[in-house]
């Protein structure tokens, strides 16, 4: 007799999943050129004077180059960052600030996620002045 767990992964081998906004599965093309850098060469990147460190800050600099590459950037146009969250914050916050002279109103609507609503909580914080958009009962934004 099959446990819960078992019947559970069984299930799993003909998952559709949907969620690939929260997380994904790695490529195994990706998993392989990483797990050297999970096992050996685990060094922190922005450290110095040892050679773990220098090894993952070279394998970094490589896979800026690389990104830049297929995007047509230039490698110090591209930043890594841990996770959308940081990346909605910076990108948020850095475009906010940047650009305050142009003005200081941001739009949001209510449904948007914390991950955008506690960067946008803090500019308020800072002279922002912010409206959020009420959607309907779909969940849709005008701008009617």
């Amino acid at each position: 007799m099959a446990t819960k767990r078992e019947d559970n992964l069984e299930k799993e081998k003909h998952l559709i999943y949907l969620d690939n906004n929260a997380t994904t599965q790695v490529d195994e093309r990706v998993l392989a050129e990483m797990l050297p850098y999970f096992t050996q060469y685990y060094g922190n990147p922005a450290s110095r004077y040892y050679t773990l460190a220098e090894t993952a800050k070279k394998a970094v600099e490589t896979s800026r180059v690389q990104c830049a590459k297929l995007i047509g950037a230039k490698s110090q146009e591209i930043f890594f960052t841990s996770g959308a969250t940081e990346s909605n914050n910076i990108a948020i916050k850095g475009f906010c600030f940047a650009n305050a002279y142009k003005g200081k109103h941001i739009l949001t609507s209510l449904i948007e996620h914390r991950s955008v609503l506690d960067p946008i909580k803090e500019l308020e914080k800072n002279g922002f002045n912010v409206s959020h958009i009420k959607p309907d009962h779909y969940g849709k934004v005008s701008a009617h």
